[in-house]
């Protein structure tokens, strides 16, 4: 694995790769790079492995630490790292967040893209009840500016649909770089990445394949019910890979095989 930096408008990138072959971006948000390495290291042995922690995340600085972050905006980062690499076209992973900035890749950049798998993004405008969706998500940012990351941790994991009483406190706590990348998902991040709404007619259309991934255990979670719409819009079956949410960490190895699955089409 090697390590590189890359000056994108505003921010330095920090990305890694990993392996030989086809080129595969792998990527989160707010997740950095390091949650992608187990799947990154089941993957490299063919393929080019290429994780990245997203503008504002753990190693990758922003000039203006005010910044918002955007789904466009990380977009056209991972189109600075195409085009950094050499590479015309790649096939692009990404899980939550980084679904969305895989959706806003096709539709920004299509020529750039062979195969986007976006594994349940958090779509929350595609919902019926998006109006009281957006209201909590509200509430979430509002409960961080007011009472700090543990309270709003819990309000957003909770809005999610997760468990949170069986899930308990985080183990160790919250590092430093977890408290800061927290700060900007919740004050510079959450609302942007859960009110894109996707250009429909711009991924139908394009070169490059869309599927959408959901978790096979993630009945539960309000990103079922995202991924499910996502897929109706559309006109596509829905990829179930294994685990939940965070499956891509969890079952690694039966995760790169479904992947290896889906984008051989």
């Amino acid at each position: 694995m090697t390590t590189h930096t890359l000056r994108v408008p505003g921010a330095r990138l920090h990305y890694e790769v990993r392996g030989s072959g086809p080129l595969l971006l792998l990527f989160g948000s707010p997740m950095g790079a390091a949650p992608f390495t187990p799947l990154a290291e089941a993957l490299a042995g063919d393929h080019t492995v290429v994780t990245h922690d997203p503008r504002g995340i753990s190693r990758s600085v922003l000039d203006d630490p005010d910044q918002d972050s955007t789904p466009d905006l990380r977009a056209d980062d991972v189109a600075a790292l195409l085009d950094h690499l050499g590479a015309d076209t790649a096939d692009l992973f990404g899980s939550s967040g980084g679904a969305v900035t895989g959706l806003a890749v096709a539709a920004r950049h299509p020529g750039r893209v062979r195969t986007v798998v976006a594994h349940e993004p958090p779509l929350l405008e595609l919902l019926p009840d998006a109006a009281e969706r957006r209201a909590a998500t509200d509430d979430v940012v509002e409960t961080f500016h007011r009472e700090g990351h543990g309270p709003a941790w819990a309000k957003f994991m909770a809005a999610a649909g997760f468990d949170v009483e069986a899930a308990g406190p985080p183990q160790g706590g919250f590092s430093e770089q977890d408290l800061a990348d927290s700060a900007r998902f919740f004050a510079h991040e959450l609302r942007g990445t859960t009110r894109y709404v996707p250009d429909l007619a711009a991924l139908r259309s394009g070169p490059g394949r869309v599927v959408v991934g959901i978790g096979a255990e993630s009945g539960g979670l309000v990103t079922y019910r995202t991924s499910t719409a996502l897929a109706d819009l559309l006109g596509t079956a829905p990829v179930e890979f294994p685990g939940e949410h965070g499956g891509f960490v969890t079952h690694a190895g039966p995760f790169a095989e479904t992947l290896r699955k889906a984008l051989a089409g």
